[in-house]
């Protein structure tokens, strides 16, 4: 898998937490990655980085409220949180330059998201980017 395959998958997981217990997110991932035939160290790499996403979901959310005017994460569409949580972690604890998990995420933004998506995402993640 590409880096960036493997980081829409994290993302799809990653989105799985709106709907799941803190407690069930991890089994979810390994469900996740069972269905979808994932496997090896890219099955590693993926259930690794989500455990890290959730370990560090309540320290992130923070950051974003405090950086955000009017849309605070309990606002934000849950694909468009998803992917700014997911960039935030990677811009801040995975040693990814801030203009690759930015523009990473808008274009996951413009995939998944609505027309608007790719826009609100990159408007947040560029208060980090300063």
């Amino acid at each position: 898998m590409t880096r960036r395959e493997v980081r829409e998958q994290v993302f799809k997981i990653v989105f799985q937490k709106e709907f799941h217990t803190a407690a069930d997110l991890e089994e979810q991932a390994k469900i996740y990655i069972e269905e979808n035939e994932i496997e090896g160290p890219d099955a590693e790499e993926i259930l690794e980085k989500c455990l890290k996403i959730f370990d560090k979901i309540e320290e992130l959310d923070v950051d974003i409220n405090e950086r955000t005017d009017n849309w605070k994460t309990t606002r934000m569409s849950k694909v468009d949180l998803s992917l700014i949580r997911l960039a935030l972690y990677e811009m801040r604890y995975d040693d990814i330059p801030k203009g690759v998990a930015i523009n990473e995420a808008v274009e996951l933004a413009k995939k998944y998201g609505t027309d608007s998506s790719s826009s609100f995402v990159n408007g947040v993640l560029a208060k980090f980017n300063e």
